[in-house]
């Protein structure tokens, strides 16, 4: 028979089979341009290796130019498209990158495709067609760690039969492991819910199987959120090698064994204030923290005017500045409050969300006031130092509108001022707690891929058994 017979699969196949940390289905790099950094080209070039896999990398470590060298060596290697998916604004930030790098892409938001490196935004994902590509990037992939999410299993479902998958996030769970599982899924190994299978139990003692809905035509699941899962008592270790098998985590260089050198970042300096409320709740002689979201909601919209009023003032300085708000009413207000600002809200046509924050990028607007999911992700804003918020229980969210400025470029002391009120203390405390707990995450995952890297897949035995003479 022509060529060489195919060789039958060995138990120790079998075994790395069953591990499910096995396997790499990429390339050897094509080029690793010198632009990179060392620890950009140690993860750039592991991830072509691998072919399916995620860079979860701390805000400012490169991931805009990691994503298009491996987008650029794909489009190399397979003469296919690729796709590279972004958060709202960041299409147009990661061209000018491309173009800055000296990389061939182009933007497309009508679904069209051409060979090279296409860049559109999530919203338009529905215009394409998946089999017009050979590779997909998710910068700020953390989009798919909400497992009950349309978007991400529009996402999985687009990238499901491509050979080239890269997930690029700073922040890929933010205090929740299990989160992971969307990740893994997305890249074509373990599925959410048998990763839970697999490492986790819940408080039932059972597999909780998803309740299915559809929406749009479309079947979608949905776990029970009264499922407390945690990890299986021996695979605590067993996990975090699987995860470490497809990601690879970096808050600074040094994670890698190189010099943190320009990423040695200046100091961040936190500060809150509590404003006092101007009127009370109904049947409430003083002020208490508030209890539950209704209480909680109810305290953050009595409260508009002051906590506006506070965060004006801490702007007062002439410098450039950030306001982030979560009510449409705050930005509003904000607006009125601060008049060398631009407001960027939902009402603003995509077109009008770029042009106003390239009026702030540019300095043509002093302040910038928007919400955290229209502009936390992606957006790089070294020239401003000073950020103000209102607490949210989303960490993942405060974490990226800090990030935004507190990143690789930034040569000033960053001032984050949080605003709140005595109701909403509970609000801060939750905040704090998580970020506690993410910051325990990322170092075990740093800490795991450490010993990883260090690990022999598998051990070849020299000698043959021999049976003994006797039998």
């Amino acid at each position: 028979m022509d060529g060489m017979e195919k060789r039958a699969p060995s138990y120790k196949d079998f075994l790395s089979w069953k591990s499910q940390i096995g396997g790499d289905h990429g390339f050897t790099p094509i080029e690793l341009p010198a632009f990179l950094f060392d620890h950009q080209k140690a993860l750039t070039e592991w991830a072509i290796r691998k072919g399916r896999s995620a860079i979860f990398a701390d805000a400012g470590l490169g991931k805009t130019a990691m994503q298009l060298v491996w987008a650029d060596n794909i489009v190399r290697r397979t003469n296919k498209p690729v796709l590279i998916l972004t958060p709202l604004a960041v299409a147009a930030q990661t061209i000018r990158e491309a173009q800055k790098f000296g990389i061939g892409a182009r933007r497309s938001n009508d679904g069209s495709a051409v060979l090279g490196i296409n860049i559109t935004n999530y919203e338009r994902l529905h215009l394409f067609n998946a089999s017009d590509f050979i590779g997909a990037v998710c910068d700020e992939s953390a989009i798919l760690k909400d497992f009950d999410g349309v978007r991400r299993q529009a996402i999985t479902d687009f990238m499901r039969k491509m050979p080239y998958r890269l997930l690029c996030s700073a922040t890929p769970a933010p205090n929740e492991y299990i989160e992971l599982g969307t990740s893994s899924e997305a890249l074509g190994y373990l599925g959410h819910m048998d990763m839970l299978t697999r490492f986790f139990k819940n408080d039932q003692g059972n597999s909780i199987k998803p309740s299915v809905y559809r929406n749009r035509g479309q079947q979608f699941s949905k776990l029970d959120d009264n499922a407390k899962w945690r990890f299986k008592g021996h695979a605590e270790k067993p996990f975090w090698r699987w995860v470490c098998s497809w990601a690879r985590a970096v808050r600074k260089p040094s994670d890698l064994g190189f010099d943190d050198g320009p990423y040695t970042l200046p100091p961040l300096d936190e500060h809150q204030h509590v404003v006092t409320a101007r009127t009370l709740p109904d049947g409430m002689l003083f002020a208490l923290p508030a209890f539950g979201l209704a209480e909680q909601r109810d305290e953050r919209r009595r409260t508009i005017e002051e906590r506006c009023e506070r965060a004006a003032d801490l702007v007062k300085h002439g410098d450039a500045a950030a306001v982030w708000c979560s009510l449409n009413d705050e930005g509003d207000r904000l607006e009125k409050l601060i008049p060398d600002c631009v407001q960027i809200s939902g009402r603003d046509s995509d077109d009008e969300k770029e042009a106003k924050f390239l009026a702030y990028i540019e300095g043509r607007a002093r302040v910038m006031v928007t919400k955290g999911r229209i502009g936390a992700w992606g957006l790089n804003f070294q020239h401003c130092a000073h950020t103000v918020s209102f607490p949210t229980h989303s960490f993942e969210e405060y974490y990226q509108q800090i990030r935004r400025f507190w990143r690789f470029g930034q040569k000033r002391i960053v001032r984050s001022d949080i605003v709140t009120t005595e109701g909403e203390l509970d609000v801060l405390a939750n905040l704090q707690r998580k970020a506690v707990q993410a910051d325990r995450m990322f170092r075990e995952l740093v800490d795991h891929m450490r010993d990883e890297m260090q690990i022999a897949r598998s051990i070849d035995f020299t000698k043959n058994e021999e049976a003994p003479k006797w039998l």
